[in-house]
């Protein structure tokens, strides 16, 4: 992401568009929230609509003017797109070579040819980890839930013994580590290093989903223990192809821009130079476009080529994974014009303000901040990246590595207690064929865990480094 997109997304204007009081603030932003929230659970609302609808309120109860809300909410729109649109339209194209090629079936079974017994879940949460890196949740969910269903009912295994451990990996990608939407636009908000917090958060969810996989999946499967639906086991998406590409080959594609990522975070560490030659090959190199880019390029060869895939299909391939991400994009999108309504008006210094006086620490004030908006509306992406806008000025002040853990501290509040008013609850119940109730002892729960854990994680970090 260019710094003139960061720079955008998160400046604030010169003067506020409203001269309103903390506490006409205050009620603003319940009230924008509260509208927001109504509207996607009361009335079914997409959630693009319902965020435009509530950033207008948001500005009306903060008594802006009509045409600077509505300027502020373009504005923010129209940045966090170009900022972030072109990276998620490069990750649903990789994710669709990943498995339309059959790279992840690949990796699949491969994992599962050496695990067996015990160290199934284990296998779960490795195969969902790098299958979840370049799939948003949503995606992801769908990929590897048929594969869950088949391991439990082939290695007649509890359910919920290989299906947890699965969705916590999947969960901890998607809410802690980009190039995943949300934890993208809350790097941009607070103007994060991203490899930093790349690293940061590889380090935070290696623990956390452990806990929230394996060990939970032990209490979760004596909690509820149901057969995989038979009617939910499907055929094997790959079974066409005329052949598959590498295990080698896929995992070296799937985990190329995260190197690179990582190899530009090292480097500015080690060299520490931003006129220093090899410094600025790595800032070109590894910035989230250019390796995303490579990526796809690579697996066009590595995963479409070596699968028989003629230029057509590839053509295809390409075509048909940027459809599904349209909604996406405007979620996305309606969420940054909502965070800069909300720092336009005034609320991001109020709450820099508030924090101050309360004496609550940045990254708790964060973490709850997003608690409460994933609790009301039900989306993990909105709650990162309301909080963010929310928190943004808290930064200011901050060094590259607590900046890091802001994000990471929004990301894992985002997550927390999944319930009826988030499509992820819906997708699970659906797929394991579980009751509401069921779903909140297993899915829930864990969503739960990987929230606290992952929070606790960053607040110990925090207080060393």
């Amino acid at each position: 992401m260019t710094r003139l997109s960061v720079e955008m997304l998160a400046a604030d204007p010169v003067e506020p568009i409203t001269s309103a009081g903390h506490a006409q603030l205050g009620i603003a932003v319940l009230a924008g929230i509260a509208v927001i929230v109504l509207l996607i659970t009361k009335f079914r609302l997409h959630a693009f609509l319902a965020l435009t609808i509530g950033s207008l309120a948001l500005g009306a109860f903060a008594g802006a003017p009509l045409d600077k809300a509505i300027t502020s909410f373009s504005a923010g729109l129209g940045s966090t797109v170009a900022g972030v649109g072109v990276l998620i339209a490069l990750g649903a194209i990789l994710g669709k070579l990943l498995a339309d090629s059959g790279g992840a079936d690949q990796i699949v079974d491969t994992i599962l040819a050496k695990a067996g017994g015990r160290y199934m879940p284990w296998a779960m949460v490795l195969i969902a980890s790098v299958i979840g890196l370049p799939l948003f949740f949503e995606v992801g969910i769908v990929l590897l839930i048929p594969v869950v269903l088949m391991v439990a009912k082939r290695g007649n295994y509890s359910l919920m013994r290989i299906g947890i451990p699965a969705l916590a990996g999947l969960s901890v990608m998607h809410g802690l580590i980009p190039p995943h939407p949300g934890p993208l636009v809350a790097i941009d908000a607070v103007d994060a290093n991203l490899g930093v917090t790349l690293a940061l958060g590889i380090l935070v969810a290696v623990p956390t989903v452990i806990i929230a996989g394996p060990v939970f999946s032990k209490y979760a499967a004596r909690w509820v223990d149901v057969p995989a639906p038979e009617k939910m086991i499907p055929q094997r998406a790959s079974e066409d192809l005329e052949k598959r590409p590498g295990f080698g080959v896929t995992i070296a594609t799937v985990l190329l821009p995260v190197v690179l990522m990582l190899a530009k975070a090292l480097v500015d560490i080690v060299v520490d130079d931003p006129e220093h030659m090899v410094q600025r090959v790595f800032d070109v190199i590894g910035s989230p476009l250019i390796a995303l880019l490579a990526a796809v390029l690579v697996a066009i060869f590595t995963l479409g080529r070596a699968a028989g895939f003629t230029k057509d299909r590839i053509s295809s391939t390409v075509e048909k994974s940027l459809a599904p991400i349209a909604g996406i994009l405007l979620i996305v999108g309606a969420g940054g014009g909502f965070k800069q309504t909300l720092i336009d008006s005034g609320v991001g210094q109020m709450i820099l303000d508030i924090s101050e006086d309360w004496s609550i620490p940045a990254l708790l004030l964060a973490w709850l901040i997003a608690v409460a908006i994933r609790l009301a509306t039900g989306s993990a992406t909105v709650a990162t990246i309301s909080a963010a806008g929310l928190v943004a000025p808290l930064a200011a002040d901050m060094s590259t590595t607590h900046a890091a853990l802001l994000v990471l501290a929004i990301g894992a509040g985002s997550l927390f207690f999944s319930h009826v008013n988030d499509a992820g609850f819906w997708l699970v119940k659906e797929y394991f064929g579980l009751s509401v109730g069921q779903t909140i002892k297993t899915w829930s729960v864990m969503e739960t865990i990987i929230s606290v854990v992952a929070g606790g994680l960053i607040m110990l970090l925090s207080l060393v480094i």
